[in-house]
This record gives C-alpha cells, structure tokens and sequence, in this order.
C-alpha cells in the first residue's frame, strides 16, 4: 500500500529539531533537495503498490533520496543507514518533517529501492534535472518584460524559432564498462565453483530420502578439492596440465550431476531445495554445458558464457585497452552535452557503440528540440553509414574526411576536437574514481542497472549544485 506524501515542498525553516535551532539554507543538502522534482514522479512511482492492501510502502522521496545519498557518500548499505540517522540534513532530504535518533528504514530496504527505481525512471528524472534551469530561466524573463515590448518579443520569438531549427551545441559520445564485483573468472576455478554447489546441493536431497537410499553417493569431493589446488596452487601451469585439470573437474561435475537425478529418481523435490540453492543447480547445469562444449572443441569463446555463479548475468566484455583486455560487468553507451551525462543505452552483453550514434543523436533532438552542430567521437564511430547520416542533416562529425589524412589543417582540427572529446573520459573518471562504477557492489541484474544509472544522476546534480554555488558568489561579489 502506498499513501500519497502531502502536497508541497517541505520547508527547511519548518524542519523540527528536538534539541533547538533551524538548519542552515546553505546546506549542501538543503539547496541539493531544491534541484530534484520529488512530486512530479511520485505518482509513477505509487502504481507500483496496492492503493489498499500491506503495509504502507516508503515514499519515493525517502527511496530516491537513500540511494542519492548513498552514491553520494561512497557508503555500504549499512554505513547510509547510519549516516541517516545521525544526520538531521539528511532526514530533510528524505523528506521527514523532524529529526528522530532512530533508522527511518532498515538496510535491507535498499534493495527494494533499488528494484523499484528502473532504469528507465531514473533516466527520465536525470533528464528532467537537466532541463529546468533552462525552462524557468525563459519563463522568468518573459513575466518580467513589459507589455509596451510584446512587438519585440515576437521579433525575438522568430528568431529563437529560426535557430532552434538550426543545428546547435555539442554532442559527445563514447562507451565504458562498469566492472561488477566478481573475481577474476577461470575455467577450472568456475568448474570448481559448480562442483561445490552440486555437493551442497547432494546434501539438501539427501536429506529427504535418507530412508529410501540408505547410502549416500560418493562425491569424491577431498580428491577433487586436492586436484584443484595442485593447479590452482602453480604460478603459470602450461597448456597440458590446464587442459588435465579441467578433464578431471568435468568429470566431478558430470559424476555429481547425475546423482542429483538419481536422488530426483529417488522422490527428491527439487521445489523443497532454498531459492538461491535451486537458481544455483540451474546455472551449474549451463556451466557444465558450455564448458565441455568449449573444452571438446578446444576453444575458449561461447555466446553468452557464464564467467560467475552467483551473478550469470555479467559477460565478459573484451575492450582491448592495455592492462584490461577483459572486463566482466555491464557495456554503458553514454553522451554528454554540456557537462551532464546521459546513460542512452546499457547492455550486460557486448555491442558495437558504433550502432548507437544515430539513435543518440535522435535523442539528442528530443532532449533539446534541435540537432547537434558537431559529434565529437572516436574512431570507432567513423563508419561510412554513420558519416553519411551526419553529412544529410547538416552535422559534422569528428573524422577527417577520407584520403586526405596528410593535411595540416586536418591535423589541427582532429587534435582540436580530441581535447573537446576528452570531457566525456573526464566523466567516466569522475563516476569510477570519486562514485562507485569502478566497481558495481550490487549482485542482482536489476539492482545493478539502477545503481550504475543513480551513479550519472549524482553526477549531474554534483555539477548542478556546483553551477548555483558559482552563480551565488559571482552575484555576491558584484553587488
């Protein structure tokens, strides 16, 4: 159940302290409360629940504004609770009317939060802090402008109309991977993972028909521990041993397997097994798949391979920069105008981000109203299709025109755009040094999408906070 928060935006000077005083406007999370439109979602957010079974739910205020304030301050789950509950600006964020020493919500609700906050709705609200200030702005100058001038105002409607419908501002655009929290993933390590699961899962079955089956089977899990660690235990194995130790370890997996079905044969119920035990059987049972398909071809590469147990979403992405040939995680396509960045398309399998510059820059007309004047991209964007779709709507594309590599002044102008096109790499190092997309510690497929697009959300309210805070003192000192 979910009831609808009251109309109207708390104010700071009405928050109730128990201990006396009123909080400071000048807080960085007071003026940060101000940038984000908590009413104009909340309705969305609301078809979610029952209008009248359960409990009440949290309101969206409380659940976007912990996960704000949790990527935010680099905190666990745990830590953001805390810092909650100490904090009296933080309870103002939430939208809590007074402060109370006691935890508004428990840890655990950051993954429901999480859950309910898609994608696509933290897309739409980054997109929505983005754009007031330049719609108020407008509205602004024209209730103050007197009404001996609407004759000039239509002259400057005009032109506005004019130029919107020419190509204007900077498009930039690129691709990165947000590495999701797993260990480095080999085959044999992994078959050992499966082989562990497949003998806790003997042991749950077991359990059931103990007096049926009078003897266990025989698992051979010391034999099979000791053959892992004497080639996990070795610096660099050659190719014959490897290839030995994964013989062995299918064959534990195999032998495991099909005592699961005997046990199954036997009147074991797979139903009575714990949730995350059965999701587990199923992704072991895909992992010996693909594995002994791999190891008979002698290959190392199958479409959608399985590279950790606990999280078989991730895929291995192979970027080829060096130090990370590899990376495990989720494949982010991202654009950036102006400073704020824009999470346009996120796949846990690897894509061609060359195959998302036409739909970005039909995003880009959307969020603006008008093409681009330049793409500011990297080589592999230079496709001959993409280069003619820039050339028929009027758009210059960042790549020097073909054959002509030698000239001077195309040299100049490439080296010119590379130090545009170097604010978007600021960005990714901005969300993976000071945010937490170096390292997405959530585990669910859901869960991550939202934590990776709260990471750009954060960003942009970051740059915007700092904008007021400039526009303040620049106002200050010249009064």
């Amino acid at each position: 159940m979910y009831r609808q928060s009251p109309t109207g935006q708390l104010s700071f000077e009405n928050f109730y302290l128990p201990f006396g005083g009123k909080l400071s406007g000048d807080n960085r999370w007071v003026r940060l409360a101000e940038l984000v439109p908590w009413e104009q979602f909340e309705s969305e957010y609301a078809e979610q629940f029952s209008q009248g079974q359960g409990a009440p739910a949290k309101p969206f205020r409380m659940a976007l504004g912990a996960l704000t304030i949790k990527e935010k301050l680099g905190t666990s789950d745990e830590e953001t609770v805390e810092q909650i509950r100490e904090n009296p600006y933080l309870h103002y964020f939430l939208g809590l009317s007074e402060y109370s020493d006691k935890a508004p919500f428990e840890a655990s609700m950051m993954v429901h939060f999480r859950k309910r906050l898609n994608l696509e709705i933290v897309g739409r609200i980054n997109e929505r802090i983005v754009k007031p200030p330049k719609e108020s702005g407008q509205k602004e100058k024209e209730e103050k402008q007197d009404k001996k001038a609407e004759k000039e105002e239509k002259k400057v409607e005009k032109e506005q109309k004019e130029t919107e419908t020419a190509n204007q501002g900077k498009l930039l655009l690129d691709a990165t991977v947000a590495p999701a929290d797993i260990c480095y993933p080999t085959d044999i390590k992994l078959l050992n993972e499966a082989r562990e699961q497949t003998e806790i899962v003997i042991d749950a079955l077991y359990k059931q028909v103990k007096e049926q089956l009078p003897k266990k089977p025989r698992t051979y899990r010391r034999e099979a521990r000791t053959a892992y660690l004497q080639i996990a235990k070795q610096h660099q194995p050659n190719r014959k041993k490897i290839r030995k130790a994964l013989r062995q370890q299918l064959g534990y997996v195999r032998r495991n397997l099909a005592h699961i079905d005997t046990l199954i044969a036997a009147g074991a119920k797979l139903s009575e097994l714990k949730k995350n035990l059965y999701r587990n059987l199923l992704v072991v049972s895909e992992v010996y798949r693909q594995q002994q398909l791999m190891y008979e071809q002698g290959c190392h590469r199958i479409d959608d391979r399985i590279v950790s147990i606990t999280q078989p979403h991730v895929r291995p992405i192979v970027r080829g920069k060096s130090g990370t040939p590899v990376e495990f995680g989720a494949k982010l396509s991202v654009s950036c105008v102006d400073g704020y960045a824009f999470l346009d398309h996120l796949s846990w399998d690897n894509f061609n981000e060359s195959g998302d510059l036409q739909q970005q820059v039909e995003l880009f007309k959307s969020r603006f109203g008008h093409y681009p004047e330049a793409v500011y991209v990297d080589q592999i964007y230079r496709t001959r299709s993409n280069r003619a779709y820039c050339r028929n709507l009027g758009i210059r594309i960042t790549a020097p025109p073909l054959g002509l590599d030698d000239l001077a002044a195309i040299r100049k102008q490439t080296l010119e755009d590379a130090k545009v096109r170097n604010q978007i790499e600021g960005k990714f190092g901005q969300a993976k040094r000071r945010f937490s997309l170096n390292r997405v510690m959530t585990k669910l497929a859901n869960t991550s999408e939202t934590a990776i697009a709260i990471t750009f959300l954060v960003m942009n309210l970051e740059k915007l906070l700092k904008l007021l805070a400039f526009l303040f003192f620049s106002g200050f000192m010249f009064c």
